[in-house]
């Protein structure tokens, strides 16, 4: 009789694969937050000086637990860039660009 292999302690090895489109980038300067009970919702926009209008150029909706996740990612590799490059220096958060931004609203969050 022989033994079958413990198939569920075993790692096991995930390729992920990226579209040339897609590892080309897009540039994104402002972002835009909200989240309801069951996903969080990621807009990556576009502004530019001198214009009257931005564009959201890519939307990326999470479940809470990769939400969580993606921020503990984020928070490590922001840190490990200032360790080696030194300090970020943020803008004022309240800058206005011309949006209207209501701050009264729980759920949503705006973030540059």
């Amino acid at each position: 009789m022989s033994k079958q292999p413990d198939t569920q302690h075993q790692p096991r090895q995930v390729r992920i694969e990226i579209d040339d489109a897609v590892a080309d980038g897009v540039y994104a300067n402002l972002t835009f937050i909200s989240s309801n009970n069951s996903e969080f919702i990621l807009d990556f926009a576009r502004f530019l000086p001198g214009n009257t209008r931005g564009k959201v150029i890519s939307r990326v909706i999470f479940g809470p637990i990769q939400a969580k996740v993606f921020l503990k990612s984020l928070n490590e590799s922001v840190v490990n860039f200032e360790k080696k490059y030194g300090s970020i220096k943020s803008e004022t958060s309240d800058k206005n660009i011309g949006f209207q931004i209501n701050v009264d609203k729980k759920s949503d969050a705006v973030s540059e």
